[in-house]
């Protein structure tokens, strides 16, 4: 409830909201909220957040209040992220509301999850609102994120490959070995969105990586990507066997130093080096059949590293 004790209509009137710059008047409000007691600073916020229609201000007010870390802030949070996508101002109101999860998922309350899936799952929703919902589920760490992101990751049917992908990374996060079947799953299937978009695969071998990359069903879907057409999906698979414990990463990443694309094959000399020192270097730089960009960067590592 507003404190009655102050009008917080006028004390914004008087911080310059319908004249001065938005900067002007984020620096008066936070002079003002200094001047009055930490209750008092609370239902200020908690009006601001109902009341600014401005997105600039709104988003430095946002930024303000992040640190009072109560209850009645989450939920005026909540409800600013919960505007009704028919509302003109969920639209007017984007980035403030995108910085609403941020700050919603530093909390890590379970009990913000709903709100968060309820933006994720709504297709009229603005994409970046539900993009960063995504993000918010992972960085929260709850359980009962997993399943509703593993069925935005497989939904033929999503609009946006964006959301798609940061509810892979989110499972990626959330580190739940429930997600590498249904992620595998969609790998093997080849269909769909990752036909069209590269971006989604390598968040998803990055995501298994993490996961879990000493399951077969994971390592065998890495070594594939390792002949994917995308040079990024094929480092990611690289950085995610590196990490593994497979006795057979070195050989299966050595395949890789032949890869057509540099950026590849200099990834992959980095992954060797890291897994067996020194030797990988002196193989590359002194046998034939390397090729010379690979020859140079195996001479530059051992500048960089070795020689300090």
């Amino acid at each position: 409830m507003v404190n009655k004790a102050l009008d917080f209509e006028v004390i914004l009137a008087k911080c310059g909201v319908d004249g001065c710059t938005p900067s002007v008047v984020i620096s008066n409000i936070a002079e003002a909220a200094h001047k009055i007691s930490d209750d008092e600073r609370e239902d200020f916020y908690i009006y601001l957040l109902s009341n600014i229609k401005n997105q600039d201000i709104l988003s430095g007010v946002i930024k303000q209040c992040a640190t009072l870390k109560s209850e009645k802030i989450l939920s005026a949070l909540i409800d600013l992220l919960l505007l009704k996508s028919e509302d003109k101002l969920s639209d007017e109101l984007i980035n403030a509301r995108v910085l609403c999860t941020k700050i919603i998922a530093s909390y890590k309350e379970a009990s913000t999850v709903n709100a968060l899936l309820y933006c994720l799952n709504n297709k009229n929703e603005h994409y970046k609102v539900r993009l960063a919902c995504a993000d918010a589920l992972g960085r929260i760490g709850d359980r009962f994120a997993v399943k509703p992101l593993i069925e935005v990751v497989q939904d033929e049917n999503e609009k946006s490959v964006y959301v798609q992908e940061s509810a892979t990374f989110a499972l990626g996060l959330l580190g739940d070995m429930s997600a590498v079947d249904p992620l595998v799953s969609i790998m093997e299937a080849k269909q769909g969105l990752l036909g069209k978009f590269s971006f989604l695969k390598e968040k998803i071998v990055e995501a298994l990586g993490k996961l879990n990359p000493n399951n077969a069903k994971v390592m065998k879907v890495l070594k594939n990507a390792l002949l994917d057409s995308s040079p990024m999906v094929r480092i990611n698979a690289i950085e995610a066997i590196m990490n593994s414990d497979d006795e057979h990463a070195t050989d299966i990443i050595r395949t890789s130093l032949n890869d057509e694309d540099d950026e590849v094959k200099r990834n992959a000399l980095i992954a060797l080096y890291n897994l067996i020192g020194r030797d990988i270097l002196d193989e590359v730089i002194s046998l034939p059949g390397y090729s010379e960009f690979l020859k140079h960067e195996a001479e530059s590592l051992i500048k960089e590293y070795e020689e300090e």
